[in-house]
């Protein structure tokens, strides 16, 4: 199978520019970075794909039973990666797709320049000394609606993951985009994102981070970014003055701002 028709790749903008990967989280697709990319096309070579099971991926490649855990997903990343022949991208992952990023730059560092993590969690699950925002019953609740009713779920949880109710077009696109997901992929790809633990594998990461975070966010507290940041030897943390999960449509001037500032420093 081409990788680019099984993950939907697109490369767009300057050519010999940096090269910037963007990865999406759970529910989305390529089609939410929009904002962002066509504010770093002019400068960047920008690679664009589609998880299996999300977007225009080819949904034949899907298989639950290795989709269930992010390494599979990384993997991907890693194939990507060096189909198009990559050396020195820089990896930006949304939400779970932070994560992604971790396991993939960690196993193949010569691939990845840099590493953006975008509101990421290593785990959203409560734990001793770790506030990951949810409790296992908050967990077991969300698992068990979305499995019941994936659009009345989807309808409900999306305004509140984008956090921004004076402009509900941003919820309805958010809500679009889930309701655009298989719900069979979208349940699989949920346990994996809401139920995995990546604290372990941050300490892994050895090439230049940056950390950003938002003001407000309720999926990812603040206190989860600095955690990310403490995590990760040398790494820079970023605070957005915005709210939500997903400042890249929300706020994606700010947004395509941190991201070039890092991808050109030295």
């Amino acid at each position: 199978m081409d990788v680019r028709v099984k993950n939907n790749v697109r490369v767009v903008g300057a050519e010999n520019g940096p090269t910037v990967m963007l990865a999406h989280g759970f529910g989305c697709d390529q089609h939410l970075w929009r904002g962002v990319t066509h504010l770093l096309a002019p400068t960047c070579r920008v690679v664009l794909f589609d998880h299996v099971g999300a977007g225009a991926s080819d949904r034949s490649e899907w298989d639950e039973e290795k989709y269930s855990t992010l390494e599979a997903y990384a993997a991907d990343v890693v194939t990507i990666a060096q189909e198009l022949g990559l050396h020195g991208a820089v990896f930006v992952g949304h939400s779970v797709a932070a994560m992604i990023g971790v396991l993939a730059v960690a196993d193949q560092p010569d691939l990845f320049s840099k590493l953006v993590l975008l509101t990421p969690s290593p785990r959203y699950l409560d734990d001793t000394d770790y506030r990951g925002g949810f409790s296992r019953e908050d967990i077991d609740e969300l698992l068990e609606s979305l499995d019941s009713n994936y659009l009345g779920w989807s309808a409900a949880m999306a305004p509140v993951i984008m956090d921004n109710p004076e402009r509900p077009e941003l919820g309805e696109e958010l809500t679009a985009s889930f309701c655009r997901t298989d719900p069979a992929c979208a349940r699989a790809f949920a346990r994996a994102t809401f139920l995995s633990d990546n604290r372990s594998d941050l300490a892994r990461v050895t090439v230049p981070t940056l950390v950003i975070e938002c003001a407000n966010d309720s999926l990812a507290p603040r206190g989860v970014g600095k955690y990310v940041h403490d995590a990760i030897a040398g790494s820079e943390l970023v605070t957005l003055d915005t709210s939500g999960h997903c400042p890249h449509v929300s706020d994606p001037e700010v947004t395509a701002a941190a991201v070039l500032a890092f991808v050109d420093a030295s």
